[in-house]
């Protein structure tokens, strides 16, 4: 069944209904011209082709929707098109909203010339409620030899999607069947990030994923607490490079089951190495047996040393919305929840997400012995506090990274409400280590939106304190008198 492609003519926009193997090309007939559009019904497919002037690792960026899907809702929470560029299957795409989304797919190593990208309506993996895809704004670019993201892009893994299939590669899952990225976890954003190492010239890349949740490990409220979100970012893959971009042998890992560090053994597709999402907190296996593939396209490099991960977010603010339909979905929401609940809570959109830059001085932190920073906030006219650990200092901030929070307040609360913001420091069941806990400012302070989507960042302040065993408590932010 041939798809639809709309393209501009005249300034105007047309629809055309074209065989499979036809594209639009400009005015020459020359060089392809990307579509304006693609539509494609339930096992539609269409081909456009695309021309590379370099050789070097090409990106798609595209522009993604399909009418009538929404991630929180039971039956309909993607469409899947499935990606393949001159007959080899690449990705796939999971689109999970009926808005436009702006997505980046990494199509591999290509030479100069003329190339064909087929794109396919998967509707084996796609959940019934779906029934049309589209995508528009082609454009396709070049990381060529030179390029200072070159070799991180030449290294990045392709990763293929969790699978019940073979219960000897995943003990222990649900058995929801090869293609349940299309429902759950699914794999949102790719980046990377990079480091020097001790030979001159070499440089260490660390790979990581957002996906939509994580089916195991910590628990939601927990999430919310201890990373200020409920998608799941994990780091997948890391390696060494030399001066010449090319992985140095036997320097590569991953992060295999139980977030043990192990080396990669896998097979490589060119440069590329070959993982599969092989539990339920989405770690790293390299033998395969994935029946979905996701090839993300590498953003801007994150200094993990000076921005919190969830900063990536940010730079995607359509995560925010596909992360809160999933927990509202699997019934992981409730109005009110007990401040002990270890598995629900409150609606995402009533929580303050708060980046607060701190560092630990002392004695560093173990999983048996920590000091912990909670975040307190004071609402005008309201005598409570409300704490991003809830009752649990477990929950509290742990890293020393620029950390991510979220504290849960009333429903209907507003910037001009919060009066205070307190930082305390919080110990775990062993003893106390004595350590300090620099806290030097608040990052960024917003709400989602009644949409769903990221507001702007409504506070930005220097907030130096030092909390200690004697003094486990400072004032960051406090609003003037008088102020609204």
């Amino acid at each position: 069944m041939p798809g639809v492609i709309r393209r501009l003519l005249g300034g105007g926009l047309a629809a055309t209904l074209l065989a499979v193997t036809v594209a639009a090309c400009d005015s020459s007939g020359d060089a392809p011209a990307a579509p304006a559009e693609v539509v494609l019904d339930r096992a539609a497919e269409t081909t456009v082709p695309f021309s590379v002037d370099n050789a070097g690792e090409v990106v798609l960026d595209v522009t993604t929707s399909a009418p009538g899907v929404s991630w929180g809702t039971v039956g309909s929470e993607s469409a899947v098109v499935s990606v393949f560029v001159d007959g080899t299957y690449t990705t796939d795409v999971v689109i999970p909203a009926s808005f436009p989304i702006r997505r980046g797919l990494a199509l591999g190593a290509l030479t100069p010339g003329k190339h064909n990208l087929r794109l396919l309506f998967a509707e084996d993996r796609s959940p019934q409620g779906s029934s049309t895809a589209k995508l528009s704004d082609f454009a396709f670019r070049t990381i060529a030899p030179g390029d200072p993201q070159y070799a991180a892009a030449r290294n990045a893994p392709v990763l293929y999607g969790r699978t019940a299939v073979n219960p000897a590669l995943l003990p222990g899952t649900p058995a929801t069947g090869p293609f349940q990225n299309a429902l759950t976890d699914a794999p949102l954003v790719a980046f990377y990030s990079e480091a020097p190492t001790a030979v001159s010239g070499h440089r260490l890349f660390t790979y990581s994923m957002i996906w939509s949740n994580e089916d195991g490990g910590t628990s939601t409220p927990a999430l919310m607490a201890r990373w200020g979100r409920t998608t799941d970012i994990e780091w997948t893959y890391q390696v060494e490079v030399d001066a010449a971009g090319n992985a140095v042998p036997g320097s590569a890992v991953i992060q295999a089951p139980e977030h043990v560090q192990a080396p990669f053994t896998g097979r490589l597709e060119g440069t590329h190495p070959v993982l599969q999402t092989c539990t339920l907190n989405n770690n790293m296996c390299d033998p395969t047996d994935g029946k979905m593939r996701f090839s993300l396209a590498l953003g801007e490099p994150l200094d993990q040393a000076d921005e919190a991960r969830e900063r990536v977010m940010d730079r995607n603010p359509w995560t925010y919305w596909v992360m809160a339909q999933e927990v509202n979905r699997e019934g992981k929401v409730t109005e009110a929840p007990e401040a002990s609940s270890t598995d629900l809570i409150s609606d995402p959109r009533n929580y303050l997400y708060l980046v607060i830059r701190k560092s630990t001085l002392g004695q560093p932190n173990t999983d048996d012995a920590w000091v912990g920073l909670s975040v307190g906030v004071r609402l005008s006219g309201n005598p409570n506090t409300f704490r991003s650990s809830g009752v649990y200092p477990a929950w509290s901030i742990q890293r020393d990274s620029p950390a991510q929070t979220a504290i849960a307040l009333p429903p209907g609360t507003v910037a001009e409400d919060i009066a205070s913001i307190q930082a305390t420091r919080l110990i775990g069941a062993g003893y106390d280590t004595g350590a300090r806990i620099q806290v030097d400012s608040i990052e960024q302070a917003f709400f989602l939106g009644p949409d769903g989507l990221p507001q702007k960042s409504f506070l930005f302040t220097p907030a130096k304190a030092t909390l200690t065993a004697a003094a486990p408590t400072a004032t960051l932010f406090r609003r003037p008198t008088g102020t609204s």
